[in-house]
């Protein structure tokens, strides 16, 4: 079998994980786009294994390894992706871009009242008010 055809396969496999990496905005879907990236990578060293014929295997024996590392990837992947639905209802890749923190000393959008102490700080109504309402819920599950 000529080296040509694994390699093909695996440049369309990777260029199809990569556009699935940039396109998407599921979260859950990036993941499985990134996974695919690497099952390319791994066809890539199993198929210059078996054509370079080495003694070793050395390129199947790095292909577990990162067979190993993709399933802890994606184990903590998922982990912060259902963590992130949880808390802000999707996991829309777009608008996890607000949970960003911002330097205080840079000028915030709607910071311009001086008489607030929270708007200086960026905080919204509804974020200064966030404590007080976890606490009361808190005591009426109690």
């Amino acid at each position: 079998m000529h080296l040509a055809y694994p390699a093909v396969l695996a440049v369309l496999l990777f260029c199809t994980g990569l556009y699935g990496v940039l396109a998407r905005r599921n979260a859950i879907l990036v993941l499985m786009s990134v996974e695919l990236m690497l099952n390319a990578v791994n066809l890539n060293l199993v198929a210059f294994d078996v054509w370079l014929r080495d003694a070793l295997h050395s390129g199947q024996a790095l292909t577990l390894f990162t067979i190993a590392i993709a399933a802890a990837e994606i184990g903590i992947g998922l982990a912060i992706v259902l963590a992130v639905h949880r808390n802000r209802g999707s996991s829309d890749v777009d608008r996890l871009r607000d949970t960003a923190e911002t330097d205080d000393a840079e000028a915030l959008p709607g910071a311009e009242d001086d008489d607030d102490p929270d708007a200086a700080r960026g905080v919204t109504a509804d974020q200064a008010t966030a404590p007080a309402g976890k606490a009361k819920k808190a005591e009426a599950t109690a």
